[in-house]
C-alpha cells in the first residue's frame, strides 16, 4: 500500500501466482487495508462498469457521515483513475491525483469523503470497485470533472464523453457555496470513530 500525494488515497499492489494451470491473483485483502487504516472499511457493493475510449465518470462523492470508500481495479483495458481532495478545510483542498490503472496488480483505494473520477483510455475498458456503503442516490453528488478550478490533466488527446448527469455537475466552487462538500474536520471526526470502534 502506497500514499498518494492526496491523504486518504493509497495505491495497493498485488502479487499474483501463475503455473501451467494459470493464474491466481488476490485482488483486494481486507486484513492488508485494515492495517493501513487501523479500521476495516467494509464491502457492501461490488460495481462493474465497461466504457469506451473517451468516457469519463465523475467526480463522485457520498455525503458524509457514513460516505462511501472505494476500492478500484481495472480488469481489463486500461483508465485514468483519478482522486479529488473536496474536503472544505482539508490542507490538500482542491488537489488531485492521478494514476493509470492498467493492470489487474494495482488498485486504487479512495477513502470517505475523497471525490473519485475515471476516464477510458482503451475501448472496453473494464472497471470492478468495490464499496464500503450501497448506492443511495439521495447522497450522491457530483462535481464537474473539467471545472477549471481542479484543473485536472486529463488526456489532451481523447476527447471527453460525459453523461448527462456528470455534464451538469456543479463546478466545485459552488459546490462549496451550497454547502454540499464535505468537511474536513468531519471526515477525520468519522474515520477517528471507526478506528476507535475497531480497537474496542
Amino acid at each position: 500500500m502506497r500514499p498518494l500525494s492526496v491523504d486518504g488515497a493509497w495505491l495497493a499492489e498485488t502479487r499474483a501466482f501463475a503455473d501451467d494451470r494459470g493464474v491466481f491473483q488476490e485482488l483486494y485483502s481486507g486484513r492488508e487495508l485494515s492495517a493501513v487504516l487501523g479500521y476495516e472499511p467494509g464491502v457492501a457493493q461490488v460495481n462493474r462498469s465497461v466504457s469506451r475510449r473517451g468516457v469519463l465518470r465523475g467526480v463522485h462523492f457520498a455525503q458524509v457521515p457514513p460516505g462511501q470508500a472505494k476500492y478500484v481495479t481495472c480488469l481489463s483495458g486500461a483508465v485514468l483513475d483519478v482522486v479529488v481532495d473536496i474536503r472544505v478545510g482539508s490542507p490538500t483542498y482542491r488537489a488531485w491525483d492521478a494514476v493509470r490503472l492498467d493492470d489487474p496488480h494495482r488498485s486504487l483505494y479512495v477513502e470517505v469523503g475523497l471525490g473519485h473520477a475515471f476516464m477510458a483510455l482503451t475501448d472496453d475498458a473494464v472497471v470492478v470497485y468495490l464499496t464500503s456503503r450501497g448506492y443511495a442516490p439521495g447522497r450522491e453528488h457530483g462535481v464537474h470533472p473539467l471545472d477549471p478550478d481542479l484543473g485536472i490533466a486529463w488526456p489532451e488527446d481523447i476527447e471527453p464523453v460525459l453523461s448527462h448527469k456528470d455534464r451538469q455537475a456543479p463546478g466545485i466552487a459552488e459546490m462549496e457555496r451550497r454547502g454540499l462538500l464535505p468537511a474536513y474536520g468531519e471526515c477525520v471526526a468519522f474515520h477517528r470513530s471507526l478506528r476507535e470502534r475497531s480497537v474496542a
